[in-house]
């Protein structure tokens, strides 16, 4: 299941997708913008910048920007990021493999083999997903929803 933390920086990183290139926002206005509690924004911010997916600026007119171009920022990334590996199990994984306790034949584990094809499929949709199709598909629905 995906955690809030994760969630919400999912949410971030849209909100600065959206932002034209250079254009720094806030990171008060994310969290009006997104519903997200401030304070939890900022250390979701700090670990998306130590991971080289924000940057920031500080001052009066500072704030956060993407690091690299959204059509590169993947949800797996940012999910990652947040939660570690997509795997359900940790014998599934190949970023956080370990072995489990109470297998004796890991290679005929049926559990393991069905939480390998869930975590494949996942990893298919969230590492095709990128900030910039999020945005094109939001802008989308905001479109259809306003009538333009």
């Amino acid at each position: 299941m995906l955690s809030q933390k994760a969630k919400y920086a999912l949410k971030a990183m849209i909100a600065l997708a959206t932002q034209e290139e250079g254009e720094l926002l806030q990171a008060a206005d994310i969290a009006e913008r997104q519903n997200v509690p401030r304070k939890f924004l900022e250390l979701i911010l700090l670990d998306l910048r130590k991971h080289g997916l924000v940057r920031s600026q500080r001052g009066k007119l500072g704030g956060y920007a993407l690091a690299k171009p959204a059509d590169t920022i993947t949800f797996g990334q940012i999910i990652r990021i947040m939660d570690g590996p997509l795997a359900p199990i940790p014998c599934a994984s190949l970023t956080g493999y370990r072995r489990c306790a109470d297998c004796r034949d890991e290679k005929a584990c049926a559990v393991r083999k069905a939480m390998r094809e869930v975590r494949d499929a996942a990893a298919a949709i969230l590492d095709g997903m990128t900030l910039a199709d999020a945005t094109g598909t939001e802008a989308a629905a905001l479109k259809a929803a306003i009538g333009a």
